[in-house]
């Protein structure tokens, strides 16, 4: 029995790990005469040709692809090319071209090292009989949350094209809205860079020049002039200190801000602050109601639309205001009520969205409000900046006047002793 079941052990095939197919470079034109290029995993350049003339394409070349080493893929997608693989997936599927050829095509067209792989990535798990959402849940630096939700949404719906371009949309707006913020912050921060390098210049490198010229002519330095001479002297005696100093307090700010309590209280600070506060309140709404107008029209249940916008929020004081009202809707009640308790919410956007829940278009409300507090952002933005561009340029002509004067007064002073 022993030698039999042996001999049947050693007639039974061994297992055999499926080989990977092998992938092709290809170029051809399209029916309308526009020349194509791409990649594509298939066993043989046969096999290749007979795809693209299923998809339209007349094949010019096909070659297989060199040997290439996979360098590991750390996030950092440019939003650009998410908004542009989004388009384009949407227009295929709208066409009717099945997701895995939809993937390949992208997969051969993208340029960015660390995208390609990822779609790569996707590709096979879609290939093996994954869903395209859970196939996404494995590039969480890519796709986020929202991102994921709303493609899981439109598979079980059958819409998938018709998020895809919702979230187009969704994306550029969030996009454009971030760049405004940014870009209001860019001339306050440069000319604070330069205010302090210019400070550091004139009391390191240029103070000291005058003061030798001072002791040579010799009495005493007016009180103005002996204060910039005495800062001088501290930072050339202690700068290396200072320097210390200075990165033990931001690398402190710094772990502080990554525990639970520290986050908190700047992004409670943030909202209160003023002129810049204003312009986080406003971007928080606008982020709020576009996120959550987007869920709600593309399907996805409000619990889950709550909890995905919570994490999206970008504010720990405005995540925990709609995690609060996730768990009084969750309880039965409607969204207004406990948004308005809240206190972070404005009061026109709690009465519009509880008409929007009256009337049965949350979506459509949520959407005009969005609307409305994109041009509310600009119009704050544009209020910050003009109120920060002449501190800025005061703080400036401060630091630059004043040791002006204080190293002219001395000259002043012994101009009228030779008098």
């Amino acid at each position: 029995m022993a030698t039999a079941a042996a001999a049947t052990k050693e007639a039974a095939p061994k297992k055999v790990k499926k080989k990977a197919a092998p992938v092709w470079i290809w170029k051809g034109t399209s029916k309308e005469g526009q020349e194509r290029q791409g990649e594509m995993s298939a066993a043989d350049a046969d096999s290749v040709q007979q795809r693209l003339r299923q998809m339209g394409i007349n094949p010019t070349k096909v070659k297989k692809k060199p040997l290439e080493i996979k360098l590991p893929s750390f996030g950092g997608v440019p939003r650009k090319n998410l908004i542009i693989f989004t388009r384009q997936l949407s227009t295929m599927i709208d066409a009717g071209l099945p997701l895995v050829q939809c993937l390949e095509i992208l997969y051969g067209q993208q340029d960015h090292a660390g995208f390609k792989q990822a779609l790569g990535e996707i590709k096979e798990r879609v290939e093996s009989g994954s869903t395209f959402a859970d196939a996404l849940r494995e590039q969480p630096k890519i796709f986020d949350e929202l991102y994921r939700e709303l493609v899981a949404a439109g598979e079980v719906g059958g819409i998938l094209d018709t998020i895809l371009n919702r979230l187009v949309v969704y994306i550029e707006k969030a996009a454009k809205l971030a760049s405004k913020v940014r870009g209001a912050m860019v001339y306050p921060s440069i000319v604070l860079v330069i205010g302090v390098v210019v400070t550091v210049v004139l009391m390191v490198f240029v103070t000291p020049t005058f003061e030798k010229m001072f002791k040579d002519f010799g009495g005493t330095l007016p009180a103005p002039t002996q204060v910039v001479v005495d800062i001088s002297h501290f930072l050339v005696d202690h700068g290396l200190m200072m320097v210390v100093v200075a990165g033990a307090f931001v690398a402190g700010i710094a772990a502080a801000l990554r525990t639970e309590k520290g986050t908190r209280f700047l992004h409670m600070a943030l909202l209160h602050t003023p002129i810049i506060g204003d312009v986080v309140r406003k971007t928080a709404v606008a982020r709020f109601t576009r996120t959550l107008g987007t869920m709600i029209s593309s399907g996805v249940p409000i619990m889950d639309a709550l909890n995905v916008v919570a994490k999206t929020a970008g504010n720990r004081v405005v995540e925990d205001a709609i995690l609060h009202v996730r768990a009084k809707v969750g309880e039965g009640k409607n969204i207004a009520q406990p948004l308005g308790e809240s206190k972070v919410f404005p009061t026109m956007v709690v009465q519009m969205i509880g008409v929007g829940e009256a009337t049965g278009a949350m979506d459509q409300m949520l959407s005009k409000i969005a609307d409305f507090y994109d041009e509310e952002v600009d119009a704050a933005v544009a209020a910050m900046t003009a109120a920060i561009e002449p501190l800025m340029m005061v703080f400036l002509g401060g630091v630059v006047g004043g040791f002006l004067i204080a190293m002219y007064l001395p000259i002043f002073t012994i101009a009228s002793a030779i008098k």
